[in-house]
């Protein structure tokens, strides 16, 4: 069995010699779209995380058999022609649900306790010039009696609520799909989740129902110092928005996730004034080590049970 491996760069340093024991192994570290098809033409089973597979890749592919997306989202798969040709699409799911949830905590962390500025204070000699053992200049705020609402209230959405609660924070949600009738937190409207909470962080899919859900227009109903983290997927939060109001109004925004990635340079996050009150990583809350591992662990699994089926 021919198992080719699109995107391995993706995995970072991780240990992918596993595959070897199901078949013949071929690891590219990138796969660009006019590369996919010469590279996938005699395989039996791909693995791909971001690697767009098309219908007509396929087509083109008789010998293909199984996909396995080193992720939960399929988007980057033409599902309707895999089921047409009868072509076995399988993701992985929950692998990294701690990872993420924790890097949620980390980036509200580094925003409200400002730790850029005061690293720097202390590297840049300024607190050997103090006059006082402290400095004060950057105020922060506890998490405990302040009103966190989140925007997804799924496995990830639920394990930062749960964190969050343990700091003493009230937790509301809103539910992006209509259809969440968790007993445990109030289910709010969108528009009075964003005008009540302190804090407000995002959890949910990507598609028809938050694509946009948070433009100019919403952000603007949210309070003065309010924080929004997104860590669900880009899109869902608009960029040129929150780009305006990081220089408008006295709000925080930490962005893990982006409409288009990597970020492109004429994107307007990366022109804001006011940079101190935007956090971006480059989509890494859920590539811990364990999460990593777990997820190579799924994919894995998800061929042996492929083939243990098919035997």
């Amino acid at each position: 069995m021919n198992i080719i491996i699109l995107d391995a760069l993706t995995f970072g340093d991780s240990d992918l010699s596993a595959f070897s024991s199901l078949g013949n192994v071929q690891i590219f570290q990138t796969t660009s779209p006019l590369q996919t098809s010469e590279r996938i033409k005699d395989s039996d089973v791909i693995v791909t995380n971001k690697v767009v597979i098309t219908s007509e890749h396929m087509q083109n592919t008789p010998s293909l058999k199984l996909i396995c997306v080193a992720a939960t989202g399929m988007n980057n798969i033409d599902l309707q022609s895999a089921k047409k040709r009868d072509i076995e699409v399988r993701n992985v799911s929950g692998y990294s649900s701690d990872s993420v949830i924790q890097h949620t905590f980390s980036m509200l962390f580094y925003l409200i306790g400002h730790s850029k500025y005061y690293d720097n204070y202390v590297k840049d000699g300024l607190y050997a010039k103090s006059e006082i053992f402290t400095d004060v200049s950057r105020p922060f705020f506890e998490i405990k009696g302040k009103k966190w609402g989140i925007i997804g209230l799924g496995e990830i959405g639920r394990g930062v609520a749960n964190i969050a609660k343990t700091f003493g924070a009230e937790i509301c949600y809103y539910s992006t799909s209509g259809n969440n009738t968790n007993q445990e937190y109030p289910s709010l409207a969108l528009d009075e989740l964003l005008v009540s909470c302190d804090i407000i962080s995002i959890h949910a899919p990507l598609n028809e129902n938050t694509l946009n859900l948070l433009d100019y227009k919403e952000l603007q109903k949210c309070r003065d110092g309010a924080v929004v983290l997104n860590l669900g997927r880009g899109g869902i939060i608009n960029e040129e928005a929150v780009a305006r109001i990081v220089d408008e109004r006295d709000m925080l925004f930490a962005l893990d996730v982006l409409s288009r990635e990597p970020i492109e340079k004429s994107n307007p996050l990366l022109h804001v004034k006011n940079r101190d009150n935007l956090y971006i990583t480059p989509h890494i809350a859920w590539t811990s080590i364990e999460a990593r591992k777990a997820l190579i662990e799924g994919v894995i699994d998800n061929i042996k049970l492929f083939l243990k089926q098919k035997a």
